[in-house]
């Protein structure tokens, strides 16, 4: 299987996510399947199967979030000399030519992606454009609006 880039917080992230899942939720719910069945008859007790789904999913995210840190391969952007240029975990404040809008990103995993707080996928159009890009130069955007002009006004390594 071909490993998935991952920042440093983007892996910590998950392993939290799994902590709490195994420490916290999956004896909730066990207990819950216990309180159920000693209601009686599971064959007509909804909270016996709701506690049995809510149980399946959680152990469907364990597998899920175990399956990614197996494959991922964590990048520590502060340890990599790019050289100037944009690489997978740089943040980049990027000035839009035609409208002024000024932006800024983070090229992380898909996993953590969050265009809210301004962490754009490294698949994500505007992260391929701005791969390999150095301050000054421009990077082209192919969007569903149309063709966008980013200049690359910083990069940090953070």
């Amino acid at each position: 299987m071909t490993k998935v880039p991952l920042t440093v917080r983007g892996a910590e992230k998950l392993r939290e996510e799994l902590a709490r899942l195994k420490s916290v939720e999956r004896p909730r719910i066990i207990q819950a399947i216990a309180e159920a069945r000693a209601h009686g008859d599971l064959k007509e007790n909804a909270e016996y199967h709701a506690a049995r789904e809510q149980q399946s999913f959680i152990e469907g995210r364990i597998a899920e979030i175990e399956s990614k840190l197996s494959n991922a391969q964590v990048i520590d952007v502060t340890t990599i000399d790019a050289g100037g240029k944009v690489v997978f975990g740089a943040t980049v404040d990027v000035v839009d030519e035609e409208t002024g809008e000024e932006a800024t990103y983070q090229i992380v995993g898909d996993d953590e992606a969050d265009i809210k707080q301004g962490l754009i996928s490294v698949s994500s159009p505007i992260a391929r454009a701005l791969i390999g890009k150095q301050e000054g130069d421009i990077a082209t955007v192919q969007t569903p609006g149309g063709i966008r002009e980013l200049e690359v006004v910083a990069i940090r390594y953070v």
